[in-house]
């Protein structure tokens, strides 16, 4: 099975940072798309070009958030929700292909990734201003109304039908697409890029370009302490944070990531952070589908994918790290007497 796209469960805050060192003659260019901070940082001092660049790599994910959004009325997806519980829908190449990723995470998963959540988070949305524990009546009622397995696709027609009135939000794999975008626009402008470019997304990044790139894995409990970094040439990291928008109820902490098996937040979960040598490569598994597995498959999945490596945080903050030998990326454990 190939993976196409990159999911990625991010946040408003930067749970994990990326650093390349001393920026030099970078331009950087920045944005809130998605409700997370965007931003583009070109190594070079051809202040035009790079203008021109940035500018085009956030207007094209300026379009996936207009055009893909699940509460923007107009966009595809609305239309798609709109129609496809009474009649076939004609989906677009890209609605398309984001719709068959999303079905392939939901059975990878066994049904903890499903875009058809929508009817469980006002439940836990309510949880987390209450501080109380939502019913298990609630959760079920939720559920119900719930599951990827009414999506049905005409792949022939390339046409989408609901067999129930379920609703789809690609929220996630909108992020992941805007990386997997803007890397093919780097790709056909690459006689005319001779500088590295790095790509932040939420606490996620990407670069283009050879470089001594690293990325600070925070603590989830404090961000203010580094618990260790990747240094690599190339290649791009993803963090799935579950403690970013962690909620406290009946004086527990929660993460905001829920499995949609169970309707209940993943538990034990901190944060996981993945290392992959490129983006290129269709058969790398996101961080976020990974997270909903758990740590011991999680890391059995990165063993088999070339040049990979990962960080699993657990609720206690206790650090796991899997790095291959033939993985591109080095961890450097930070020294600090205070971190977990």
């Amino acid at each position: 099975m190939k993976y196409r796209f990159l999911t990625l469960a991010l946040c408003a805050s930067l749970t994990a940072c990326g650093c390349s060192g001393g920026d030099g003659d970078a331009y950087v260019k920045t944005a809130f798309i998605m409700g997370v901070p965007a931003q583009v940082k070109v190594y070079t001092a051809d202040r035009p070009a790079a203008e021109k660049l940035a500018a085009d790599i956030l207007k094209e994910w300026d379009r996936i958030a207009k055009e893909f959004s699940y509460s923007e009325p107009y966009s595809y997806t609305a239309f798609l929700n709109k129609k496809a519980f009474t009649e076939w829908v004609k989906l677009d190449e890209e609605l398309y292909s984001l719709l068959q990723t999303s079905l392939e995470y939901y059975h990878l998963t066994d049904g903890a990734f499903d875009v058809t959540f929508a009817p469980l988070w006002p439940v836990w949305k309510e949880a987390a201003a209450s501080k109380k524990m939502p019913a298990k009546e609630d959760i079920q009622r939720a559920l119900a109304g719930i599951g990827s397995s009414h999506i049905r696709i005409d792949h022939r027609r390339r046409m989408a039908r609901f067999d129930a009135p379920v609703q789809v939000n690609l929220g996630g794999i909108l992020r992941g697409y805007c990386f997997v975008r803007a890397h093919r626009m780097l790709k056909e402008r690459a006689g005319e890029i001779a500088w590295p470019v790095e790509l932040q997304l939420g606490g996620n990044m990407m670069t283009y370009g050879s470089r001594n790139w690293s990325y600070d894995v925070v603590n989830p409990f404090d961000e203010d302490k580094v618990l260790g970094r990747f240094r690599f040439d190339k290649g791009v990291v993803l963090a799935s944070s579950g403690r970013a928008h962690f909620v406290q109820i009946e004086g527990k902490l929660y993460s905001h990531i829920l499995d949609l098996k169970t309707g209940y937040p993943l538990p034990d979960f901190s944060n996981l952070v993945v290392y992959y040598p490129s983006i290129e490569d269709e058969n790398f598994i996101p961080s976020a589908v990974l997270s909903l597995m758990g740590r011991e498959k999680a890391f059995a999945m990165l063993d088999k994918m070339k040049g990979a490596a990962g960080v699993w945080i657990d609720g206690a903050g206790s650090l796991h790290v899997r790095v291959k030998e033939d993985s591109e990326a080095e961890w450097e454990k930070t020294r600090c007497l205070f971190c977990f």
